[in-house]
């Protein structure tokens, strides 16, 4: 078999794909500067003959795998294979793995770094020093910029898979409670406490979004739960943009009925206005969409994909004895 790897994909990944499928073609997106757009795609499967894609970003519509039905399988480098159309490669028989949880470490650790920056003031404060405002006053800055620690606070998920329980397993022991929302997954440990999700918007000082996207989930954090949170709680999203109201936020963090957001994802990428009027916002920690985007996370996907891959080919070896 020949594969066609456009995702980043480190050489002993490689190696271990060559050494199960027989060849690989390696044409990552980042140097082509973006990903492979549909026509881009169709021409480079064309050209390398390849009899599966690994891929990340491309953009693998249903007229590219319609041009391609013979495609053994496709893995998608991503926590979903939101850029491929994945019903019609189910019609034609084609198997999609992707790497749920590749960067749910990194995430992780961006929610614990931003929330505690804004629990600690961290940006104002390093703003006023940058702004050489330090008088004769020797507690002007200890007085103005005293914030909370993160221990002992209650961290409230809506959503809870594998980010939402990395970071649970991460602030467990500052201490902090745990509560979440999820109708899918049953609580992994006893201390983390399944409950309803009007009651982690009205109980928790940090409310963290971790939701999927689809037809249930868009929009459904709007004005009646924000309109919930205390007015100390701090709001995160590291999800999509899509399932929070973005009104509903922006009125609550202008009239101050919350203490402020940490945020990841907007409604437009690049944002419009509207998006900016929220980013600039003094109570706002915002960064561009950069939570997974560590080194690391690349050397997870292999990791996770390459061993969906041998489960597969293991699988087929198989059911090929069987039917002799």
């Amino acid at each position: 078999m020949r594969i066609l790897i456009t995702a980043p994909y480190n050489d002993k990944g490689q190696r271990e794909v060559q050494k199960l499928f027989g060849e690989v073609i390696y044409r990552p997106w980042k140097p082509h500067g973006r990903a492979y757009n549909e026509q881009e795609l169709i021409s480079l499967l064309q050209e390398t003959q390849a009899d599966a894609l690994i891929t990340e970003h491309d953009e693998v519509t249903e007229k590219v795998i319609r041009a391609f039905p013979h495609l053994r399988f496709i893995g998608v480098c991503r926590g979903t294979p939101s850029n491929v159309s994945v019903q019609t490669a189910k019609e034609l028989g084609i198997s999609v793995f992707h790497t749920p949880a590749r960067n749910a470490q990194a995430v992780a650790e961006m929610f614990i770094a931003n929330v505690i920056n804004l629990l600690r003031k961290t940006i104002p404060s390093w703003q006023w020093l940058t702004g050489e405002n330090w008088g004769e006053g020797a507690h002007t800055s200890y007085l103005q910029f005293k914030g909370n620690e993160l221990a002992g606070k209650t961290i409230g998920m809506v959503g809870f898979g594998a980010v939402g329980q990395r970071i649970a397993e991460m602030v467990e022991n500052f201490p902090c409670q745990i509560k979440f929302f999820d109708p899918y997954i049953d609580s992994p440990k006893p201390e983390y406490e399944k409950t309803t999700i009007e009651d982690v918007f009205e109980t928790s000082d940090v409310v963290s979004i971790h939701l999927p996207v689809n037809d249930a989930t868009k929009g459904m954090i709007g004005e009646d739960l924000i309109s919930r949170m205390k007015p100390d709680a701090i709001f995160v999203n590291t999800a999509r943009a899509v399932v929070v109201k973005r009104e509903a936020l922006l009125n609550a963090l202008e009239n101050n009925k919350i203490r402020g957001a940490v945020l990841d994802v907007f409604d437009h990428e690049p944002p419009d206005a509207v998006d900016y009027k929220i980013i600039k916002m003094p109570n706002v920690l915002a960064t561009p969409h950069t939570a997974g985007a560590t080194f690391e996370v690349e050397d997870h996907h292999v990791n996770i994909l390459n061993k969906k891959l041998v489960n597969w080919y293991t699988a087929e070896k198989e059911n090929q004895t069987l039917a002799k």
